[in-house]
């Protein structure tokens, strides 16, 4: 475990997942804490998305003229979720006491690829600026993202305004829907929610999640954020994207976040976590 210190926050990383186990203000956990001992990185309190970020359907898509089949975790079957970026061990290529930059690499997108993670903590909070690089020599699909969690509370309430939701039948959605199908994240208590797992479109870049000790404030460079709220569990997840889930399914490049990368060209992402 790597520990970052800036004033009275501190964040805690491991390069199993390139993920946040801790992230605290003056010793008030402001993401879930990763409990002791675990090992799942969806355990963690963020890990990146890349280079593609939710769900593939049936973990397989066409891409100029190749059928492209992606490995399928048996909990996830029949889908690909969240690209593998989480699943291996990144690197440091800078440390110091408030800053960590990491790098990860894969072949088995199948394009080549390198993965860059910088988490920097100031007084505002804490940032990362999460990069993927087409390493090869055609162009490829990309997609990245950021996964955190926080806490969840009897009387929080989430705001992050947006103009549309990904649904459909399936966990995979198929159609953009007015929120009223699912949930208007305007100020909403958290425990009226159903069951949400889903991608709201046209996202105003800013999240507030507040509860009677005060507010976190999210803020990403991305105008897609998936929500997951689970049923009877003590968090909820805010997740800013680049992209809807299965977009290069669904899609055409240049549509809904569907980004094509060229050779040697980078494909980047920022978030900020404040606490208020």
């Amino acid at each position: 475990m790597i520990r970052l210190r800036h004033g009275d926050w501190s964040a805690t990383i491991t390069l199993q997942g390139g993920a946040v186990a801790a992230l605290s203000k003056g010793g008030e956990d402001v993401l879930r804490p990763t409990p002791r001992g675990a090992t799942d990185i969806l355990d963690f309190a963020c890990f990146p998305l890349v280079p593609y970020a939710n769900r593939i359907a049936q973990g397989r898509f066409s891409f100029d003229g190749r059928e492209i089949r992606l490995p399928v975790l048996p909990r996830f079957a029949p889908h690909a979720l969240h690209g593998e970026g989480w699943l291996g061990v990144w690197t440091v290529l800078e440390q110091a006491a408030d800053r960590l930059t990491l790098s990860f690499g894969a072949d088995g997108w199948p394009w080549r690829y390198e993965a860059r993670q910088t988490l920097s903590l100031s007084d505002d909070g804490l940032r990362i600026d999460l990069a993927v690089i087409n390493r090869d020599t055609t162009p490829m699909p990309a997609g990245i993202g950021l996964h955190p969690y926080f806490p969840r509370h009897a009387d929080s309430r989430l705001d992050a305004p947006a103009t549309g939701v990904w649904t459909g039948e399936d966990i995979v959605p198929d159609r953009l829907a007015p929120l009223a199908e699912v949930i208007d994240w305007t100020d909403k208590p958290v425990a009226d929610a159903p069951f949400v797992d889903h991608c709201f479109e046209g996202w105003s870049g800013e999240a507030r999640l507040s509860d009677a000790a005060g507010t976190t404030t999210v803020r990403a460079s991305a105008d897609r954020l998936h929500i997951y709220v689970p049923t009877g569990e003590d968090f909820l997840c805010v997740e800013p994207v680049s992209h809807r889930p299965d977009v290069f399914n669904q899609a055409q490049p240049g549509e809904q976040g569907f980004t094509v990368l060229p050779p040697g060209e980078t494909l980047s992402l920022w978030m900020t976590i404040g606490r208020d």
